[in-house]
C-alpha cells in the first residue's frame, strides 16, 4: 500500500514531497527504492511488487483467412455463403493437418467400394424375388378397380419411363435440394458453414470432405451441377453400373476434396469450398475417356458443339491455370482433382479396384450362409 501511495503523490525529493509524520526524510525514501535485501521486510516488499504487475501472458490471436482484408476471400464467389470474417487456427506444422483427412479419404473410399460390391450382390439376389413380386402387382392392378387422376399411378409411370442412371442420380439430386433448404434457415448457418463447407483450416476437418459434396449455397450453382449430372447420368451407369457408380462418385467427393486440401495447404489460401462439381467432373471426365468421340455442346450454347475429348483437355487445362494463378471463383484443384480420378479410374482403376471385390463378396456370402436363420427357416 506504500508504493500505491507514493506513486500518488509523485516522484522525487523536495518542497513538493510532504515531510511524513514520522520525521522520515528524502533519506528513508530514497533507502526505501535501494534493491531489496535477501531478509527483512523490504524483501517482503519487493515481492509484493513483483507479483502484484506480473506480466501477463501474451494471447495468440487467430489469423484470418487468406490474404489481404478481412473477409476478402469470401467477396470473390457468389458461390459460397456471404461469410464477412472466418477466423482459422492454422497449425504449427501444416502437414499434420493433412493426415487425418488422408487416412479418411483412404478408409471411406474403400468403405465405399466394399458397401458397393454387397449391394450389387444383394441386389443379385432379391432380382429374382422382385421380377416375381412385379407380376404379381400388375395382375392385381388388372383386376383392381383403377381411380381416375390417380396421383401415385402418374409417379409411378414418370419413375418408369426414367433410364437406371436418372432413377439413380434422382436422389442425390434431392439431397442436394435438401441440403440447399437448409441453407435457407438463419439458425443453422454457423452450422452449415462448420460441416457442409471444406475447408483445411477449419476444426472439423473429415465430415466436410463428404457432406460440402452435396452442399450448395448458390441456386444457379446447384442448377448448374445438377443438370450436367442428370444429363451424363444414363451413360455414367450404363458404363459403371448402378453401385460402382455410387461408389465413384462419393469416393470422388472426398478424394477432390483432400486435393483442394493439399493445394490449399500448400499455398496458404484457405477458405471454404462447397459443391458438387469435383464429384461431377469426375463423372464427365470418366464419359469423356470412355467415348472421347461422343457430342458434347455448352448449357447456353448448343448451337457450338465439340468432342468429348477436346472438351476434357480444354477443362483440365482451365483448371490446372486456375489454380496456379489463384482464380477463387471455382475451387479449382477440386476440380482437377476430380477430372483426374475419373480419367484413372476409368483407365486403371476398374481393373485394380471393381474387378478384384470377389475375395469381398465371398466373405459377405459365407457370413451370410452361417448366419442363424429368422424363425427356422432359409431366405
Amino acid at each position: 500500500m506504500a508504493w500505491r501511495g507514493w506513486a500518488q503523490r509523485g516522484w522525487g525529493c523536495g518542497p513538493a514531497w510532504a515531510q511524513p509524520a514520522g520525521g522520515r526524510g528524502c533519506e528513508e525514501l530514497t533507502a526505501a527504492l535501494a534493491p531489496p535485501r535477501l531478509l527483512g521486510r523490504r524483501f517482503y516488499f519487493f515481492i509484493q511488487q513483483k507479483c502484484g504487475f506480473r506480466k501477463a501472458p501474451r494471447k495468440v490471436e487467430p489469423r484470418r483467412s487468406d490474404t489481404g482484408t478481412s473477409g476478402e476471400a469470401y467477396k470473390r464467389s457468389a458461390l459460397i455463403p456471404p461469410v464477412e470474417e472466418t477466423v482459422f487456427y492454422p497449425s504449427p506444422y501444416p502437414i499434420r493437418t493433412l493426415v487425418k483427412p488422408l487416412f479418411f479419404t483412404v478408409g471411406f473410399t474403400g468403405c465405399a467400394f466394399g458397401s458397393a460390391a454387397i449391394w450389387q450382390y444383394e441386389s443379385l439376389k432379391s432380382r429374382v424375388q422382385s421380377y416375381f413380386d412385379g407380376i404379381k402387382a400388375d395382375w392385381l392392378d388388372s383386376i383392381r378397380p383403377q381411380k381416375e387422376g390417380d396421383f401415385r399411378k402418374e409417379i409411378n409411370k414418370w419413375w418408369n419411363n426414367l433410364s437406371d442412371g436418372q432413377r439413380t442420380v434422382t436422389g442425390i439430386i434431392a439431397a442436394n435440394v435438401f441440403v440447399f433448404c437448409l441453407w435457407r434457415v438463419p439458425s443453422l448457418q454457423r452450422t452449415m458453414i462448420r460441416y457442409f463447407t471444406s475447408n483445411p483450416a477449419s476444426k472439423v476437418l473429415c465430415s466436410p470432405m463428404l457432406l460440402s459434396t452435396f452442399s450448395h449455397f448458390s441456386l444457379f450453382h446447384m442448377a448448374a451441377n445438377m443438370y450436367v449430372l442428370w444429363s451424363f447420368s444414363s451413360s455414367i451407369v450404363n458404363i459403371l453400373g448402378q453401385e460402382q457408380f455410387m461408389a465413384v462418385y462419393l469416393s470422388a467427393g472426398v478424394i477432390s476434396n483432400f486435393v483442394s486440401y493439399v493445394c490449399k495447404v500448400a499455398t496458404g489460401r484457405y477458405g471454404p469450398s462447397l459443391g458438387a462439381s469435383g464429384a461431377i467432373m469426375t463423372v464427365l471426365a470418366a464419359v469423356c475417356t470412355k467415348i472421347p468421340e461422343g457430342r458434347l455442346a455448352i448449357i447456353f450454347l448448343p448451337m457450338f458443339t465439340f468432342t468429348a475429348g477436346n472438351a476434357l483437355k480444354a477443362i483440365i487445362a482451365m483448371d490446372t491455370a486456375g489454380m496456379i494463378l489463384g482464380w477463387k471463383f471455382f475451387d479449382h484443384a477440386a476440380h482437377l482433382g476430380g477430372a483426374l480420378f475419373g480419367i484413372w479410374y476409368i483407365t486403371y482403376g476398374h481393373e485394380l479396384i471393381w474387378k478384384n471385390r470377389e475375395p469381398l463378396v465371398k466373405i459377405w456370402h459365407e457370413m451370410r450362409t452361417n448366419s442363424p436363420k429368422k424363425g427356422g427357416g432359409s431366405k
